[in-house]
């Protein structure tokens, strides 16, 4: 009987509690599991019934009691996010089978030298943070569960907790924190690689030449709270750091930026994200610290966490800055964010063609179009305008890098673009002093020209 026991969950829009209609067999366990808060999505409906078998139910637990690891402190943040302080060296990344015998690299990485000062001067953002302060007008990161003043202790490191509800958005336990792929080719031009191919994922990317040696890519991102139209899709703006082959199951990729992800996080926040993978996105990796794999350093940045304050249409924009480089000494897979500020990094065990070096970088929005409703979807890309808008109303990168064989930092000059379809999501490259290599992206996706 307890086999066949269903529990069953209705999400009511607003509601901070779950009503519960469940056998006498499994009370306080399944009690526990759903006491959770359940942060809704604005303007998105959730209010459904779910059934949920208790077998289902206890695979879910034992996934969630892997990653969510025994905390020194919990802090709880006015978005309705939990973090847990957990000790650097009891974190989900040490659990990988091939970081078995690893250290967590204590000697500080070499950071990549800037062979031409950026001019700073003249640069038309109003107000730009990161978490050493600013260089437009004094802003500072706020990750929303510093609001309350509360900080992670000396030795440990912010983990954002993973919920039943989380799990349960996905499509399955197998899918939670990870990008879909499919087999199905995208067509394409043979140097314009889409990193997730024919899965009505869209992108408005710039790239660097391929089979081309790098060793680290960085740029300056704003960031918006583009809408999203169906649950499961997503919209995000990030760095990819690539090697390998993109019609293969070899493609080693490296990606960070911020995103807006319903299903993954449950709300319509912008939130900073990384993500990994080794096989072309079929059985390695995940999203942040989902899964083992990522080690993380810093204690006062949660990835996956949300970020404030947000760029407005004609009005300040914010924006952050990304760095991801391989570091000469020890061969790792480094995240600066903001002014030189370390957040972690990615074991070079962890990959093939990453271990020796990438060979192609790109920077740019990504969203899925699910055609839900049998038409292109209106989930907005960056800011949800297009290109040609320009600054304070359309999304963009600025001062776009690479990193040499010689660990330095230097504009990222010879650069092509890609967007799948123009009508639905553009892009637009530039060069001038103060920004360097940059371009504006983003469109609203479903209009009379994208149907």
């Amino acid at each position: 009987m307890a086999l066949n026991a269903m529990l069953f969950l209705k999400w009511k829009r607003g509601s901070s509690a779950s009503a519960v209609n469940l056998p006498l067999l499994l009370p306080l366990f399944i009690l526990a599991l759903v006491s959770e808060r359940y942060m809704l999505v604005s303007g998105l409906n959730y209010t459904k019934y779910r059934q949920v078998g208790s077998l289902r139910l206890a695979r879910i637990q034992k996934h969630l009691n892997k990653i969510n690891k025994p905390p020194v402190l919990t802090i709880e943040s006015p978005d309705g996010d939990i973090i847990d302080c957990v000790h650097k060296k009891k974190q989900p990344a040490l659990d990988h089978p091939l970081l078995k015998n690893h250290k967590i690299q204590r000697v500080l990485p070499e950071m990549p030298k800037v062979t031409r000062k950026r001019k700073e001067e003249g640069v038309e953002v109003e107000w730009s943070w990161n978490i050493n302060g600013s260089r437009g007008g004094g802003g500072k990161l706020q990750q929303m569960w510093h609001q309350k003043g509360q900080r992670c202790p000396k030795g440990t490191v912010p983990i954002r907790r993973s919920t039943v509800h989380d799990v349960l958005r996905a499509k399955s336990l197998y899918d939670f924190g990870k990008k879909r792929r499919s087999s199905l080719p995208l067509a394409r031009r043979v140097d314009a690689p889409d990193v997730v191919s024919g899965n009505g994922h869209e992108h408005a990317i710039a790239y660097t030449g391929a089979s081309q040696d790098v060793y680290g890519a960085r740029a300056t991102i704003n960031v918006w709270d583009p809408t999203i139209e169906v649950v499961s899709e997503f919209s995000l703006s990030q760095i990819w750091v690539l090697s390998g082959s993109f019609d293969g199951t070899d493609l080693n990729s490296i990606e960070a930026g911020w995103q807006v992800s319903p299903e993954l996080y449950g709300d319509s926040r912008p939130r900073l994200f990384t993500y990994w993978t080794s096989d072309s996105y079929q059985a390695t990796g995940c999203y942040n610290l989902l899964c083992a794999g990522f080690i993380q350093t810093n204690s006062r940045i949660a990835i996956g966490a949300a970020i404030s304050p947000i760029s407005s249409l004609g009005g300040s924009q914010f924006d952050i800055t990304i760095l991801i480089w391989k570091d000469p000494k020890l061969g790792n897979w480094w995240m600066g964010f903001g002014d030189n500020m370390l957040v972690g990094y990615w074991p070079a065990e962890l990959f093939t063609h990453l271990a020796e070096r990438a060979t192609m970088v790109e920077w740019g929005g990504e969203v899925v179009n699910s055609r839900a409703n049998g038409k292109h979807t209106s989930t907005q890309m960056g800011s949800g305008h297009f290109a040609e808008e320009g600054f304070g109303r359309a999304s963009y990168f600025r001062n776009l890098e690479i990193v040499d064989s010689d660990n330095s930092l230097s504009s990222a000059g010879d650069i092509s673009t890609l967007a799948e379809n123009t009508n639905c999501y553009n892009i637009k490259s530039s060069y001038n002093n103060q920004w360097g290599t940059h371009f504006y992206y983003g469109g609203p996706g479903n209009n009379p020209l994208c149907p």
